[in-house]
């Protein structure tokens, strides 16, 4: 987050544990209110930025929760993405990466090339105090978030 510009504005989605375990049967116009208040902070965003995890080569079963309470009310259609994935493992966590793309594009979210990063070797990256400490992965961060910020501006 500190390395947004001042024509950025992040928030964080903390709900996730809020979240029920996907039924298609409560989904519906009295759907539960944490699905509601997902949705609503979905559609009032300008771009979304995931970032995540990888645990067992896949995107943690919260996250894939959360997604499929939103396939159908179309949140992420055509709305800008970016997604950063991040792992101990030499590749970054690129399989959760590539799973999670897939099913936001599915979605029809647009995800710009220069809006996908894998962070190899994530524990390395920071201090004892959780600051970023690698200047290669913080130039990429930047460069994401500058290209999803091109992506929103171009959909205004």
């Amino acid at each position: 987050m500190e390395l947004a510009t001042d024509r950025v504005e992040l928030s964080i989605y903390d709900g996730m544990g809020e979240l029920p375990h996907f039924n298609p049967e409560l989904d519906d116009e009295l759907a539960i209110a944490a699905v509601q208040d997902w949705r609503t902070q979905l559609q009032a965003a300008d771009g979304i930025l995931f970032c995540t995890p990888e645990y067992a080569h896949g995107v943690p079963g919260s996250l894939k929760n959360a997604l499929d309470w939103i396939v159908s009310s179309g949140e992420f259609m055509h709305k800008p993405t970016a997604v950063i994935s991040a792992s101990p493992s030499p590749d970054g966590g690129a399989k959760a990466n590539a799973a999670l793309v897939q099913t936001l594009r599915v979605m029809m979210a647009e995800i710009a090339d220069g809006s996908i990063l894998c962070i190899p070797a994530v524990y390395n990256k920071f201090n004892d105090r959780s600051e970023l400490t690698d200047l290669e992965t913080e130039l990429a961060l930047s460069s994401l978030l500058a290209s999803l910020v091109s992506e929103i501006d171009i959909e205004r």
